[in-house]
């Protein structure tokens, strides 16, 4: 069952977004060739609880950390460890936040120095595919929508959409109704309702669509092992459009790029 949130929890929910925000923001500063996994995975994890927050990962499902560390090969859901990264590679980083009472869940894929073309688009074509969803998301479509408009746009680049795994509904629980697969036909599923809150979180891979899982319970690869990217924002229907609440603003900041994707999501605009 969908819930809908009132104003009051959606600025909640914003407040938590805007933290998981933050925290990728600070960590763009710090990933680069040679820094490890688990260090970056202990500077959010501080980063997180001094801003009045708790980690949103760590501990859910028995999950051992602060971040999900996806680089290269690996989809989402690896663990930090102490291998360095390297010039080339690519990281994806997901990141959650608890506070009063309500979750922010969102993600961000870095290139490690420079990288190859190939790698370099899918990473461009996962971002423009999350933004073509979100601007789905609104009063009259359905969960298919997003996920056609997602979908095609990958498959038009030669890219697999990975299909078990999918974003989700967003509130009082990391994980709420509706499920919001990156596939799909357009008009079919749960139909969107006012003040409804998801995350929006394209998985895309560089060959097949297909996937395995390593033994420690977590991680997902692509099954041919060539590179996967993803991208995620938490966003409410307000007045029946899209409203972004988390930020890739911070990223952006610290790596001195200039962006406007954002602007069309917002009413207002965000004072940073």
């Amino acid at each position: 069952m969908i819930i809908p949130k009132s104003r009051e929890e959606i600025e909640l929910l914003r407040e938590s977004a805007l933290i998981v925000s933050r925290t990728l923001g600070m960590l763009a500063s710090e990933v680069k060739p040679g820094v490890t996994t688990l260090h970056l995975d202990k500077l959010a994890e501080t980063f997180i609880r001094d801003h009045g927050a708790e980690p949103g990962f760590l501990g859910m499902y028995d999950f051992p950390n602060s971040l999900c560390m996806s680089p290269n090969a690996q989809v989402v859901h690896g663990i930090p460890n102490d291998e360095p990264l390297k010039e080339g590679d690519i990281i994806s980083i997901d990141c959650g936040a608890l506070k009063n009472g309500f979750y922010g869940d969102h993600a961000y894929t870095f290139a490690i120095g420079e990288i190859d073309p190939e790698t370099e688009k899918l990473l461009r074509v996962t971002k423009e595919s999350l933004y073509l969803g979100i601007r789905e998301f609104k009063a009259g479509n359905r969960v298919g929508d997003v996920g056609f408009a997602i979908q095609q746009y990958a498959e038009k680049h030669g890219f697999g959409v990975v299909r078990e795994l999918v974003g989700h509904g967003l509130g009082e629980k990391m994980h709420e109704d509706p499920e919001m697969p990156n596939y799909g036909k357009r008009g079919r599923g749960k139909k969107f309702i006012e003040g409804m809150v998801v995350a929006i979180e394209p998985m895309i891979n560089a060959g097949t669509h297909r996937i395995k899982q390593l033994k420690d319970g977590w991680t997902i690869l692509t099954a041919d092992n060539k590179p996967s990217a993803h991208f995620e924002h938490d966003v409410a229907l307000i007045d029946g459009k899209p409203e972004l609440l988390s930020t890739f603003h911070y990223i952006y900041e610290a790596l001195g790029i200039q962006s406007d994707e954002e602007d069309e999501f917002r009413a207002h605009k965000m004072e940073f």
